[in-house]
């Protein structure tokens, strides 16, 4: 039995997601990404030489999948995204939004992760837009306890 939740649950949260998308050769690739959700949209973080948006700019299907999973509460929530992304141009203020969303306030980021890794300000950096095409969810949460203690 699933049932199915709001998937804003999981969509205001700071977990991992995994950004499916097409090789060349039609291969699936996934990738683990942050991730954003504003105003209808999925916002990833990109490079213009970052794989993911090499594979997108050429095909632009991908899956999402969003997973909460904790064993010993026994919640097991999944959220998928499907549709068509777009490689947007870097926006510096949504870039912020999304690394406060995972890292907390901007006082507290670690200098070199930010210049070296995240590199907000490189004129390379590329934001992956995702208007899903459809959402779902599933909620198996009562893998434990039957389906009348599942969460939420």
């Amino acid at each position: 039995m699933k049932t199915p939740f709001d998937p804003q649950v999981l969509l205001d949260r700071a977990l991992m997601a995994n950004l499916a998308t097409l090789a060349e050769d039609g291969a699936p690739c996934n990738a683990p990404v942050w991730y954003l959700w504003e105003d209808g949209a999925l916002w990833m973080l990109g490079h213009e030489g970052a794989s993911s948006v090499r594979r997108l700019g050429r095909d632009g299907r991908c899956a999402v999948e969003i997973v909460d999973f904790d064993s010993s509460a026994g919640i097991l929530l999944h959220c998928g995204l499907r549709g068509t992304a777009t490689i947007e141009p870097n926006d510096v203020p949504l870039f912020h939004r999304l690394l406060r969303k995972y890292l907390g306030p901007e006082d507290g980021w670690n200098d070199w992760f930010i210049d070296n890794i995240a590199a907000i300000e490189s004129p390379t950096s590329r934001m992956i837009r995702l208007v899903p095409a459809s959402v779902f969810t599933n909620n198996v949460s009562f893998f434990r306890t039957g389906p009348e203690l599942a969460f939420p």
